[in-house]
């Protein structure tokens, strides 16, 4: 996974890959303003002024996120997260799935990409609170599914994250209320494929 390094010994929020408009109607350009825009940008001033003096400055977010405890680690382990979930998006594309190693990946690991997004959907709609569905790739390049509470990221199990999905109810609230399946379930639509299976190629 590349490495996220502070800037003059910050970090800064990260720029959208896409205009804020363009994951309608999945996710809205309101959502976005909100959700990139107030909620993270607030864990990246949050995680920069608890830095100084910590013994962490200058290290890449990932260490932060392996090295930290309490405030520091849940405003690190919320910026990684989010970093990783706007990273993967795109347009909306009918019929949208992965290609090549990856999807022989998911074959392997959960029997069929439906199966696969089943038991992710239900990672996420299970997960009690707010928290995270992932799925990663073991040192061994085999995929897991896991549930990650709150600020956690599955670097911290040892894993490599490639694709999640955000169950704080901040991620959906605006566009589906407390329709939480509904959210996960439309989320496939804005897959960018090529961003994940990158993931799982470094």
């Amino acid at each position: 996974m590349k490495q996220t390094m502070p800037v003059d010994g910050k970090f800064e929020l990260m720029a959208l890959p896409y205009a804020p408009e363009a994951l309608e109607p999945v996710i809205s350009a309101a959502t976005l303003g909100f959700h990139h825009g107030k909620h993270l940008l607030a864990y990246v001033n949050n995680l920069n002024a608890a830095l100084p003096g910590s013994g962490l400055e200058g290290l890449p977010l990932e260490e932060v996120v392996l090295k930290a405890q309490g405030g520091l680690l849940n405003n690190a382990g919320q910026i990684l997260n989010h970093n990783l979930y706007f990273g993967q998006f795109t347009a909306p594309k009918a019929d949208n799935a992965p290609t090549g190693r990856l999807a022989r990946a998911i074959d392997e690991a959960f029997g069929s990409f439906d199966a696969f997004k089943e038991a992710f959907v239900k990672a996420g709609v299970t997960l009690f609170g707010s928290g995270w569905a992932w799925l990663s790739a073991d040192a061994d390049g085999k995929l897991v599914i896991t549930q990650e509470p709150n600020a956690a990221n599955p670097v911290q199990r040892g894993l490599r994250p490639l694709l999640t999905m955000d169950v704080w109810e901040h991620a959906y609230y605006l566009d589906y209320q407390n329709r939480r399946p509904d959210h996960l379930a439309a989320l496939w639509q804005i897959i960018d494929w090529d961003v994940v299976a990158g993931r799982y190629e470094d």
